[in-house]
């Protein structure tokens, strides 16, 4: 029974880690991660928090506050840029949702937790993706049709976070 149990679990998989790919230019860039999946987050607000990035655009978020909370419209700016994110913990959450302001603030893509699977640092979150110093991209699902259309689009370039971490990390 425990073998099947545990078969389970990696088939419905839904963690997963970037770090080099052919189909895109850069996997820390939102447009590239997102687009597979991004006509399916339109009744999303977007939390970016413990942000690092390069843009040669004007967008809606800066260096200047800890995190940001942004509605579709706001978010889509970045998504069309060319940002590169290098740091930072993006979470698309339900609209209009109650958050802790206090715990978004002081979230770290450092924290070891970005490493587990099925651990959100923002518990909230639908998606949530971390950018870890421009050579991982962490991507967790709460929705299975989401994460098999991601991983259909990658295939073998986003690769189970928990086989990763098995064979990189452990």
């Amino acid at each position: 029974m425990g073998v099947k149990t545990i078969q389970y679990i990696n088939d419905l998989n839904m963690n997963w880690v970037i770090r080099s790919t052919k189909t895109v230019e850069c996997h820390t860039n939102l447009h590239e991660v997102l687009k597979p999946i991004w006509e399916d987050l339109i009744d999303y607000d977007w939390i970016m928090t413990d942000l690092d990035f390069m843009a040669d655009d004007q967008l809606p978020i800066h260096f200047d506050q800890d995190y940001f909370i942004l509605n579709r419209e706001e978010f889509s700016v970045i998504y069309r840029s060319r940002t590169q994110i290098i740091w930072g913990i993006i979470s698309a959450v339900p609209k209009n949702i109650q958050l802790d302001f206090n715990l978004i603030s002081n979230l770290s893509a450092e924290d070891e937790n970005v490493w587990k699977t099925d651990q959100y640092l923002i518990k909230e979150s639908y998606l949530e993706i971390t950018a870890f110093d421009s050579g991982y991209t962490i991507v967790k699902f709460k929705d299975e049709k989401l994460s098999n259309k991601f991983k259909a689009y990658f295939q073998d370039e986003a690769i189970d976070l928990y086989e990763f971490n098995k064979k990189y990390r452990l």
